[in-house]
């Protein structure tokens, strides 16, 4: 159902507000450079400090401005059960192609109530639904037999967006469920997560570089992994710029640099440190990005 390059929209704000200009820009520059799907008001979207209202508007402007060309998966999670499936089910009467859950944050709830969370979601809204497991971010892991068990119940949980950074768990997870979806939520991942069986990326990355996120991904499935390798080790050094502070703060002060949106951030996500900001600049202006 879902493969290929899924782009983490980045949420560009001006003055406050969602700037839906440069989000529009951004949606259409994702299409023309061959993205498949994108995914608005995930982490990497500020999720966590849009309203209700923005959280929604968002979505439907994803699904208005993907016009069918590219899926749209949206983030729809929260460390509510009836929250996430209020954002689930209002993003499933927009029109989206399926519904990326992240695991609750702060509750740390135990391996049943991880269950029971992503079981009544996908219970009440019949909608595709791909997990999202970020134990770094939510501080619980959703282990794979929990995956294997909500995939065998659930009917319309198809996929997992695995964020873990353990290309050990994601075979565990192949192995225990080999039809699963599986996603990297790592850009350094995605070509190992390919080689075990992975569908494809959720990428941070391609926000400003979709062309070469495409290219790694295509050129594995035509089966040239050798040249697959060299575009991973060449986007490498890339890569690991998005993440010298936490995500989105370095993405959004790369596309700022690039001119596809404003670097405003919500707190308490703040602008990047100068130190950093430097740093960023010359891994762009080493990739030919920025003059």
């Amino acid at each position: 159902m879902f493969s290929g390059v899924y782009t983490a929209l980045i949420t560009p704000f001006k003055d406050g507000k969602v700037d839906f200009d440069a989000l529009e820009r951004l949606i259409e520059n994702q299409y023309e450079n061959g993205v498949d799907g994108v995914v608005p008001c995930g982490t990497t979207g500020e999720s966590p400090t849009l309203t209700y209202e923005e959280h929604e508007a968002v979505i439907e402007f994803c699904v208005k401005n993907a016009k069918g060309r590219m899926k749209v998966l949206a983030g729809t999670g929260s460390n509510s059960t009836d929250e996430a499936i209020y954002f689930t089910r209002s993003a499933k009467n927009a029109g989206c192609d399926g519904a990326l859950v992240v695991s609750p944050y702060y509750n740390k709830p135990t391996q049943k109530g991880l269950y029971l969370h992503f079981k009544t979601i996908a219970d009440t809204v019949n909608i595709p639904i791909v997990l999202y497991n970020i134990a770094g971010r939510t501080s619980v892991n959703i282990e794979p037999a929990t995956i294997a068990k909500l995939f065998e119940d659930c009917k319309n949980i198809i996929g997992v967006k695995e964020a873990s950074g353990l290309v050990d768990q994601m075979s565990i997870i192949k192995s225990l469920v080999p039809d699963i979806e599986l996603f990297s939520g790592d850009d350094a991942l995605t070509l190992p997560s390919l080689s075990i069986g992975g569908v494809g990326v959720i990428s941070v990355l391609s926000n400003i570089v979709p062309a070469k996120v495409v290219s790694l991904v295509r050129t594995f499935e035509k089966g040239d992994i050798k040249e697959a390798m060299k575009i991973h080790y060449r986007l490498f050094p890339l890569i690991k710029s998005m993440f010298i502070e936490t995500n989105p703060i370095p993405v959004k002060t790369a596309a700022s640099l690039l001119g596809i949106c404003r670097a405003d951030l919500r707190l308490p996500i703040c602008e990047m440190e100068e130190a950093n900001r430097l740093k960023l600049e010359k891994i762009l202006k080493d990739f030919d990005l920025l003059k």
